[in-house]
């Protein structure tokens, strides 16, 4: 019985990952679009002091920018967002699979080949290198650098 309770358990929770209810009125929670698409009118129209269109003409471009804008919106995420929506899901699918079963599992096996190069590499530094280096520094050890200010 403890079980079965848990396995059910298991099912919902793994059926709420891919079903989690969505927030309708905050649709960007992480910002990710804050600066990009906040275009107003006032940041494409704007007039100078002694050009002024008729104040009617300003209202109605203001309301035909503002509602085209909305509208137009709308009417391409209705058209083309479900069809984008499942071009970006396999696009990400993709990356995703492409990361897991190729990406890491080669810089995994890089890393695990180069140890063993490494160990050699740093054994033949230490047996060539170190001596002849160190047997250069005793050299130059003994080399003293004086300034003198000549008038």
């Amino acid at each position: 019985m403890a079980e079965e309770h848990t396995e059910l358990e298991e099912r919902i929770i793994i059926k709420d990952q891919h079903t989690k209810e969505i927030d309708l009125v905050n649709r960007d929670p992480k910002h990710i679009n804050e600066d990009v698409v906040k275009v107003d009118f006032e940041d494409v129209i704007a007039e100078p002091v002694g050009t002024y269109s008729f104040d009617g003409v300003w209202k109605a471009s203001y309301t035909t920018f503002t509602v085209s804008k909305y509208w137009c919106y709308r009417l391409l995420s209705a058209i083309l967002g479900i069809p984008l929506a499942v071009v970006w899901g396999f696009l990400f699918a993709l990356i995703s699979f492409c990361h897991i079963w190729a990406v890491v599992p080669c810089i995994k096996s890089y890393l695990i080949e180069i140890q063993c190069v490494s160990r050699i590499y740093s054994l033949c530094i230490h047996t060539f290198c170190d001596p002849f280096f160190e047997a250069l520094s005793k050299i130059c050890s003994n080399i003293r650098v004086a300034l003198r200010k000549e008038i």
